[in-house]
């Protein structure tokens, strides 16, 4: 069963978060298969966590009000963050949400924003936080002692460091240490870098899950997108450009 939850953010860019149990799929009736990644997957287990996040992604962008999504791919950064765009070749630019996806133990999310506004998402299970023994890869000074002191929760600290990497499209590359999470309620700005993010708890019964979401400092642009915004600009300054072969034929 798919649950949605439309999120209502301070700025107001839409915002939609969905969750299913992880189940096994048929590959052949998802369009988003990477088949090259899913091959690469050593237990059914790992298979059904990628197929599902997958599924629900194709069902979270019909409930956008995207329902054709056939011009559409799943691509990657090179930090491993996950975007939308569409098809090489097609010379489109459609206006696509920023995605981010999760899933753990039995639980998948995906979360959707508003282009121009850039998203994470993190779910772990309830019944297992993070151990004492990571702390001090999760943290540093202050932010540690208050781990260990139990003043900070463990697992909401780790989701919220988790749903950041994801937001700013790091990864691991951006050291979990290095993000400092807020001392008080009412303080929810996280500078990361040129971008702030903020973060939403949306957990449930059995599992932590916290949403980041921040302004789109540094969208993701592809050859195809230069080429396309310099042909428009050529064209609105009235330059005189022609595309096609060597040959131009007169009177066309």
């Amino acid at each position: 069963m798919v649950t949605f939850r439309w999120i209502g953010l301070e700025e107001g860019p839409r915002c939609l978060v969905a969750t299913c149990p992880i189940v096994e799929q048929d590959p052949t009736t998802l369009h988003f298969v990477d088949w090259d990644e899913l091959a690469t997957f050593k237990t059914q287990k790992r298979s059904n966590e990628h197929l599902s996040a997958r599924w629900l992604l194709e069902v979270a962008l019909s409930e956008w009000g995207l329902v054709d999504i056939t011009h559409l791919v799943v691509s990657r950064t090179n930090e491993r963050a996950p975007f939308l765009e569409p098809i090489q070749g097609l010379w489109i630019q459609p206006t696509l949400p920023s995605i981010s996806i999760s899933h753990s133990q039995n639980l998948a999310c995906v979360a959707l924003v508003e282009q121009s506004w850039a998203v994470g998402i993190d779910a772990e299970p309830r019944s297992r936080p993070p151990t004492p023994s990571v702390y001090d890869m999760m943290a540093k000074g202050e932010e540690l002692e208050r781990l260990r002191s139990g003043e900070l929760d463990a697992l909401w600290a780790w989701t919220s460091k988790e749903a950041i990497q994801k937001a700013a499209r790091q990864g691991m590359h951006l050291n979990p240490r290095e993000i400092i999470l807020p001392l008080e309620d009412n303080e929810n700005k996280i500078s990361i870098g040129d971008s702030i993010f903020q973060l939403v708890n949306l957990s449930i019964d059995d599992y932590q899950i916290t949403l980041a979401w921040g302004k789109d400092v540094h969208p993701i642009r592809g050859p195809e997108d230069d080429l396309l915004d310099a042909t428009r600009e050529a064209m609105s300054n009235g330059e005189d450009w022609t595309v096609g072969c060597s040959t131009i034929r007169k009177n066309a």
